[in-house]
């Protein structure tokens, strides 16, 4: 008579079923032109470390559709793999040899690769484990990792492609506002920013008319630091408080250079004072006036985030403690009229949670609208469906309205 145990031990009975289904091969996939195909491939989660419940729920999903397939007699192919998750995986390993003291700098860049390679090995072979235990029904003979040689060939041959499709090619490089991370000093797709709200400040900064000292023109800023790189100050033509200051020069405070005023529709005549300086190399809408009005670009932080020499005594400075100090200096010098409690959306690092830079550099971009018109035309004639259909909508405006993306990673 068999005996029963008091409490039922589940390693045991899903680790022998596993290893039963591994061995008679349930899960392997095969080129079966008489059966049809039903692949998916996993979302391949970063090695920055194990799998959380969200992994949990997702391949729980997909084994169930997967399996659910199988049964149906198709041939199901669940295809596994991890992701190298690149300057993510960079910052854990960077802050685990901090604990000892260390930088990736002091290391050397081959004894830091390896480091990471040995971070990869770790948690990769821990995230396939912990996917066996949940009873994933992948094919682990086409396991994948994104850096796999055969992975990068096919990259480096997608990139040439689309470099080469003719008639002008989706990739180019460009100099454009880019976002960018000092502290990874890297460039970041829009989708690696987002945005949060703060609690910031509006400043009000006056600057001098030239052939009139005493007249000033206010402008309103949520980053006065910027104004070190400041090329123009802009106002709505339609806004009659300043129609008579257009075409008039200014002298940069603290920096002593001349800027012309100049109209622009972009300009919200309802926000702050209705005048905005304008930083090409700082901002997105600032650059698209400044290629607008032909104006000069002028790049005042190094890419760690200090200022250059362009900011003359702020040289060197952090961007947020040169803030200060300008602040300072402006009010000394009777130049800082007001500080008003501001909410505003900032842009985030995805990695490290810091505060992105608009910066001006040149990057590597792929255009969008021409790979964006099949996707449209794939839901809106019904071929992909969205579950719950509200978000087609959603979908349908990123999509209409999406912007070339910034492929480039320092």
């Amino acid at each position: 008579m068999i005996e029963i145990p008091p409490r039922y031990n589940p390693q045991e009975t899903e680790d022998k079923w596993y290893k039963f289904w591994e061995d008679k091969k349930y899960f392997l996939a095969s080129v079966n032109p008489k059966k049809k195909a039903y692949t998916i491939v996993i979302p391949p989660p970063n090695v920055t470390g194990i799998l959380h419940m969200g992994h949990a729920l997702n391949n729980t999903i997909q084994d169930i559709l997967i399996r659910y397939r199988r049964m149906q007699g198709l041939e199901a192919l669940w295809m596994p793999g991890t992701d190298h998750a690149g300057i993510a995986t960079q910052n854990v390993v960077e802050r685990k040899i901090a604990k000892d003291n260390l930088k990736r700098q002091d290391m050397g860049r081959e004894k830091f690769i390896s480091r990471v390679w040995e971070w990869k090995e770790e948690y990769g072979s821990t995230i396939i484990r912990q996917l066996k235990k949940l009873g994933a029904s992948c094919d682990w003979e086409r396991s994948r990792f994104t850096m796999d040689e055969e992975y990068s060939r096919a990259v480096r041959e997608a990139f040439v492609r689309l470099w080469s499709k003719k008639p002008t090619g989706l990739i180019y490089q460009d100099n454009r506002i880019i976002n960018w991370c000092p502290r990874c000093q890297t460039a970041l797709s829009d989708e690696e920013a987002p945005h949060r709200e703060l609690n910031g400040n509006l400043y009000y900064l006056k600057y001098a008319l030239k052939d009139s000292p005493e007249e000033f023109i206010c402008v309103a800023t949520t980053r006065p630091e910027t104004m070190l790189g400041d090329t123009a100050v802009a106002v709505n033509p339609k806004d009659k408080r300043y129609k008579k200051y257009i075409g008039k020069t200014l002298i940069l405070p603290l920096v002593n250079r001349e800027i012309k005023v100049i109209s622009d529709e972009m300009v919200d005549a309802r926000f702050g004072t209705g005048a905005v300086k304008v930083t090409p190399a700082h901002d997105p809408n600032d650059y698209l006036m400044g290629k607008k009005h032909k104006l000069e670009f002028i790049n005042c932080m190094h890419p760690n985030g200090s200022m250059n020499e362009v900011g003359g005594d702020y040289n060197g400075m952090d961007r947020f403690e040169a803030r200060e100090v300008i602040l300072e200096d402006l009010k000394e010098k009777g130049l800082l009229e007001k500080v008003q409690p501001h909410v505003l959306s900032a842009g985030h690092c995805y990695r490290c949670h810091t505060i992105i830079e608009p910066y001006l550099s040149r990057q590597w971009f792929v255009k969008m609208k021409l790979l964006a018109k099949p996707a449209i035309e794939a839901v809106k004639n019904g071929k992909i469906k969205f579950h719950p259909q509200r978000w087609a909508k959603v979908y349908l405006n990123w999509m209409q309205n999406i912007q070339d993306w910034c492929i480039s990673r320092q």
